[in-house]
């Protein structure tokens, strides 16, 4: 079987098994969006998938999809590319021009550097603000018992906070930190919640995610790095 089969053949069990973990959680089918992790991987390897339909996909780093994206879109004008990694200030720009939805604003910084440039470009990508529900002082993310305040202070700029998302701890049973998200969306008047990855979406299904961010079960392992 070559490389591009199995991919195919890996986002067409992704897609199954999210529509039975809806099924499981009594939710019509097509409640969840399943967002693609394409990071590290090149055009040549994230086209079959296009060509099988998958139309949202997530990058980590602005550099990166810059590299590939552009001339993906220019064959599949209807996908929609999340951010979803961390986003420096200096970033913001072709943030702005490149995503469609940005998944990871996370601190004051980031929001205010966002609101200007949609501002000077008179785009408007979609956000989401990164909770750290497990208060990993190595990850990024706005503390749980700051939520409403950031929340509150990037509605002010003008962002248009759709949801929240969150990557809970490695080594801890992640549904806690699914239902801590769920409550704080609640409580804000956010309908998206993306969370879940590929070791842990069905679960996220259960308590209500709306995307889930799947790569490995789909793309297989990532490439490693190129190094000197």
């Amino acid at each position: 079987m070559n490389a591009s089969c199995e991919q195919v053949n890996g986002l067409l069990a992704v897609k199954a098994a999210i529509a039975a973990a809806e099924d499981d959680a009594g939710r019509p089918v097509g409640a969840v969006t399943l967002v693609a992790v394409s990071k590290t991987h090149d055009a040549d390897t994230i086209r079959p998938t296009l060509d099988a339909g998958q139309r949202v996909f997530g990058e980590n780093r602005v550099q990166e999809a810059e590299g590939k994206w552009p001339a993906l879109r220019a064959d599949f004008p209807d996908l929609e590319l999340h951010l979803i990694g961390p986003l420096q200030s200096n970033k913001a720009r072709e943030a702005v021009a490149l995503f469609d939805v940005i998944e990871s604003v996370d601190r004051p910084k980031i929001a205010q550097a966002l609101a200007e440039e949609m501002t000077r470009q008179g785009r408007h990508p979609a956000c989401l603000v990164q909770i750290n529900t497990g208060l990993e002082e190595q990850k990024a993310g706005i503390a749980p018992q700051q939520a409403d305040a950031f929340i509150a202070s990037c509605r002010a700029l003008g962002l248009s906070i759709i949801g929240l998302m969150c990557i809970p701890p490695v080594d801890e049973n992640p549904a806690p930190h699914f239902a801590l998200l769920r409550e704080i969306a609640r409580r804000n008047g956010l309908t998206v919640l993306s969370m879940g990855m590929s070791g842990d979406y069905q679960t996220a299904i259960a308590l209500g995610a709306t995307h889930v961010r799947v790569g490995t079960a789909i793309f297989g392992s990532r490439p490693k790095p190129v190094t000197e």
